[in-house]
């Protein structure tokens, strides 16, 4: 069982937007299948630069920044914004 850890950040912004904590996990289990090997319909991108060992998951015009750990089951979600903000 993966257990799933959001920042600050994110917690406030999918709770502004009222982003369903159900729609954010959708992503995250979509990306893990993805990473399995697994045919997935889901827009991820590796990051670079100061964020390199994060993955980006587009939805929309809105970003999700996380970081997985494969060994331990885990994903932080660092941060979930627009597409202008989410990088700052």
């Amino acid at each position: 069982m993966w257990k799933i850890e959001l920042s600050r950040n994110a917690d406030k912004f999918a709770k502004e937007e009222k982003i369903e904590d159900a729609r954010i996990l959708l992503f995250i289990n979509k990306f893990i299948n993805y990473s399995k090997g697994l045919d997935e319909n889901i827009d991820v991108k590796k990051m670079k630069g100061k964020w390199k060992g994060y993955y980006r998951i587009k939805i929309g015009k809105i970003r999700m920044i996380l970081k997985p750990e494969f060994k331990e089951q885990k994903v932080f979600v660092d941060r979930i914004d627009y597409r202008g903000s989410v990088y700052k």
